[in-house]
């Protein structure tokens, strides 16, 4: 209804946003804004784009849906980093297209900004049209006898003190014994970017914990069939499955187990950073703050958080269960120098490569670290300036696009015997 129409002067526009946006509501599909596009090749030419985004295009969105509902409760939950965070509990509310019953409140401070309470109506609508948002209290339906929501200063799962760090706003629990800080870590440590232990999602962690069968990450390489087939829903190709990735996370390089373990500050890329420095956990656990802190892109906040981690003795004697438990502790990848080496005679080297649809051999994770080290640059969509098409099934409007562009397309087959032709 709303596309491909010109309007050359301002007051057009903005007659023409007012209409979509009375519209909005009555179309067969949802939308949350309006492209707004300099129709002529020699103007998107002169005005130009930037790294990411054309100069000559703006997207206009819509105010978002607002619907009065009321504050039935204030829950708090505990992240794997020990950070207890505030959620409203309310009446259920349709907006954008959904039943809105939960919205975020963030943290204390923000909690004490807004004033909200138990018992308030409140504004509610969707950030950017998808996350459920308090706008502002409505105070003149607060009633008479309400009372200011009290922060609670012990953790709602372990009873411990809560604690604010170097002056976060964040409220944190660090007690390593929390029921809910243990079982996060463990979702953590089992994802797909750290250990990546397919089938060790949060589900199967919350029952091996509540059955006392593991109390930490190491006792995940302790797991045995027998306890696994009692778990509900669990069968025997299930328990075996699970095994079989466990047993295959042993093998992993360094840097997921340094993501894996939750230092704070220490994210995937980090964690690939200090895997490519110190090639080993036991020189990662010697190393001092000051001489990581001179490592390229990393620093003093990240260099503290490191030596602090390492420094704890129930860090070390976990690691030393994990390395009883046959858990590598090498980085078995190749340095930044040594992919810039390799990648020279590679017939990937210099290419745009997009990745598209699904891959069932590899992982697209895989693919991509793949082609970086072998000098490909990987982007997220097709242009002229792509130079390689990479498909699995169900491929879709990408592919669509790059035979019309006449780009160059490979199916996973193809692929993966160029990488092994060139390994």
């Amino acid at each position: 209804m709303f596309c491909g129409i010109e309007y050359k002067t301002k007051e057009e526009i903005f007659a023409y946003i007012d209409e979509a946006t009375d519209q909005r509501a009555n179309l067969p599909y949802d939308i949350d804004g309006i492209v707004l596009k300099a129709e002529s090749f020699a103007v998107q030419s002169q005005v130009g784009n930037t790294v990411k985004v054309p100069r000559w295009a703006i997207a206009y969105k819509f105010p978002p849906d607002e619907q009065e509902t009321k504050v039935l409760d204030i829950e708090w939950t505990v992240g794997r980093t020990g950070v207890v965070t505030p959620t409203a509990v309310m009446e259920p509310v349709t907006l954008a297209g959904t039943t809105v019953a939960r919205a975020s409140l963030h943290n204390p401070d923000y909690l004490r900004e807004k004033d909200i309470r138990i018992g308030d109506t409140v504004k509610l609508h969707k950030a950017g049209d998808i996350i459920p948002e308090i706008s502002e209290v409505v105070l003149a339906k607060r009633t008479e006898d309400s009372v200011e929501y009290q922060i609670p200063t012990e953790c709602p799962e372990c009873g411990a003190k809560l604690v604010h760090l170097d002056d976060e706003v964040a409220l944190r629990c660090i007690n390593p014994q929390c029921p809910a800080l243990v079982k996060e870590s463990l979702t953590h440590f089992a994802s797909r970017n750290a250990m990546d232990i397919r089938g060790l999602g949060p589900r199967i962690i919350e029952q091996l914990y509540n059955r006392e069968m593991i109390k930490d990450v190491a006792g995940i390489y302790s797991l045995t069939f027998e306890q696994l087939i009692t778990l509900d829903k669990f069968k025997e190709k299930s328990a075996n499955n699970l095994l079989t990735a466990i047993d295959n996370s042993r093998n992993n390089s360094i840097e997921r187990l340094i993501f894996g373990l939750g230092i704070r500050h220490v994210g995937a890329k980090v964690a690939r950073i200090l895997a490519e420095n110190y090639k080993s956990m036991d020189n990662l656990a010697k190393a001092k703050s000051d001489e990581i802190s001179t490592i390229d892109s990393l620093g003093e906040i990240i260099g503290d958080s490191v030596e602090m981690y390492f420094a704890d003795e129930h860090v070390l004697e976990l690691l030393d269960e994990l390395r009883q438990a046959g858990v590598n502790m090498e980085f078995l990848g190749q340095t930044r120098e040594e992919q810039l080496e390799s990648s020279t005679d590679s017939s990937f080297n210099g290419l745009r490569v997009v990745l598209t649809g699904t891959l069932d051999t590899l992982k697209r994770s895989e693919a991509k670290s793949w082609l970086e080290a072998h000098g490909a640059k990987v982007t997220g969509s097709v242009s002229k300036k792509t130079d390689l098409l990479i498909a699995g099934h169900d491929a879709g409007s990408k592919l669509t696009k790059a035979q019309e562009l006449n780009v160059r397309v490979m199916n996973e087959a193809e692929f993966i015997q160029q990488m092994e032709e060139e390994s």
